[in-house]
């Protein structure tokens, strides 16, 4: 070998870039001739070797959070958080059996899944441990649970920081996409029923959900297959903790998703949630917001009939805080909902519409979580003192993991089965909104006779002239002069005049 040639391979070894030394000498005599000999093979080929490194740095990011699908190839610096396990497969036409194992790497501002394949998936389980800082060099693409990367080479870096911690227990405001293995504590707020879809295969799958809420917030959890019969063996206001979950996204919120892998275990501690509601008043057209407050009213459920044919049942209530009131339509299964007046309810995703008579309406359909809450908050509690939810019948349900095995199998055949559930509980078309399927029992004054001496005992659900009241079944107007007020318990008595009730006696409890 020549001196020139020796110096050449110890700048071509000093080079990370993805070219033979045969193409690396074609491109220092392209760049000597380039210059029209102003430079000798040696400064041709640190100049190579500079334009090299510069086009590879051009895939560089500051951080995972910035890696992006569309990006042809990608280099950044990460912790190893995770390391599945190495799966084996067939590749068509070929003798030689294919391997894989996922690694999940984070930095400060994320986490990412990262793909080895065969000789460097083998090399991964034998010779990474989780805390590994490594220099990944790969090509992002779009997987079932977010941006993943295909790695075409890694290496370990034990000069280099990555200032972050894992955690073995997350808040729900922790959870982030990417995420698996995920051990997160949470009360039960609510719980669906199970639901079966067909998957491409032929096969039937399985899936239900619950609600659970921390301290920090709330997520809607997914069970497939077996985990799905959690679903109705757990009851609201149980504290458990999910076990080896995985965090993705649906409709632009995260949800941690349990497959065969996982547990949904009953914890016997305290689980506290707050629910953090959006005051009535301030309520608008258009908004998904969470509710709180008294129920001062509650209207018997009513059925009605589809475009499809199917039945339908929805139930309405008024729901009361320090700043006024709103109609709240249960719907679906929520329409069982075990709920009086004087309860404390929160109602989480409500979708904010046009009522009857232009009043505002909150809807509780498939998204929304409704439970009962004990002294304006949740606690883990047991026997009596647990909180009553619409799951108690067998019924109802915000804020990518690696999907791993027939997780994420499970998870992928069932996207469209997911989405055409979305619409079973929510408000149908023909059935006009919650107010006009009930515009009868809102009509005032009950069906009795013109001059007959009355008693009702009601809740006050508008107060001036005249004062309303209901009592679960039926509204009555009231004419008074008592200074009454929304949510008052009432026994009034009097006589019925042209369908209103002319007070002669006003008692309050």
């Amino acid at each position: 070998m020549s001196e020139d040639d020796s110096d050449l391979r110890d700048v071509y070894d000093d080079l990370e870039a993805d070219l033979s030394l045969e193409e690396f000498r074609e491109a220092v005599d392209d760049k000597v001739e380039q210059m029209g000999g102003l430079a000798d093979r040696e400064t041709a080929a640190m100049l190579v070797a500079h334009e090299l490194e510069d086009g590879a740095a051009g895939g560089e990011v500051d951080a995972i959070a910035d890696v992006e699908p569309g990006m042809e190839e990608v280099k950044f610096l990460g912790k190893v958080a995770r390391i599945g396990d190495l799966r084996t497969f067939e590749r068509e036409g070929e003798g030689e059996d294919g391997c894989v194992v996922n690694v999940e790497v984070a930095d400060e501002t994320g986490s990412i899944r990262c793909a080895f394949w065969d000789d460097a998936a083998r090399n991964a389980v034998d010779e990474l441990d989780a805390g590994d800082v490594l220099r990944i060099k790969g090509r992002p693409k779009e997987g079932y649970n977010g941006v993943e990367i295909n790695v075409d080479r890694a290496e370990g870096d034990q000069d280099a920081e990555v200032d972050v911690q894992f955690q073995d227990t997350y808040a729900i405001e922790d959870l982030s996409l990417g995420l698996s293995d995920v051990n997160c504590k949470g009360l039960v707020l609510d719980a669906e029923s199970v639901r079966t879809f067909d998957r491409d295969d032929g096969s039937e799958g399985r899936v239900a959900n619950l609600v659970i809420g921390d301290e920090t917030g709330r997520v809607r959890v997914t069970l497939w297959d077996d985990m799905a019969d959690r679903a109705a063996e757990i009851e609201p206001g149980t504290a458990v903790e999910v076990v080896d979950g995985y965090v993705r996204e649906r409709d632009g919120d995260l949800e941690l998703h349990v497959g065969e892998r996982g547990a949904v275990e009953e914890l016997d501690e305290v689980v506290e949630y707050d629910p953090d509601a959006t005051p009535i008043d301030g309520v608008e057209i258009g908004e998904t917001v969470d509710l709180a407050g008294v129920v001062r009213a509650v209207d018997p459920k009513r059925t009605f009939e589809r475009d499809d044919g199917s039945e339908g049942q929805v139930r309405n209530l008024r729901l009361q805080d320090e700043t006024g009131d709103i109609r709240v339509a249960l719907w679906g299964e929520k329409a069982d909902l075990d709920v009086a007046p004087g309860d404390e309810l929160a109602v989480a995703d409500a979708e904010i519409q046009d009522g009857w008579q232009d009043d505002l309406e909150a809807s509780a359909g498939w998204r929304a979580s409704v439970t009962v809450l004990d002294d304006g908050n949740v606690t883990g509690a047991t026997g009596d003192d647990r909180p009553r939810s619409d799951a108690g019948s067998g019924a109802s349900g915000s804020g990518a993991g690696s999907g791993r095995g027939s997780d994420s199998n499970s998870g992928q055949d069932a996207t469209a089965a997911l989405d055409s559930f979305s619409g079973s509980d929510a408000e149908p078309e023909d059935a006009g909104g919650a107010a006009d399927a009930d515009a009868e029992a809102d009509g005032i004054g009950p069906d009795r006779d013109d001059g007959e001496s009355v008693e009702f005992v009601g809740t006050v659900v508008q107060a001036g002239e005249p004062v309303v009241l209901d009592d679960g079944e039926e509204t009555i107007g009231v004419e008074t002069d008592a200074d009454l007020h929304l949510g008052q318990q009432v026994t009034v008595r009097g006589v019925l005049r042209e369908g209103r009730l002319d007070a002669d006696d006003v008692e309050t409890t």
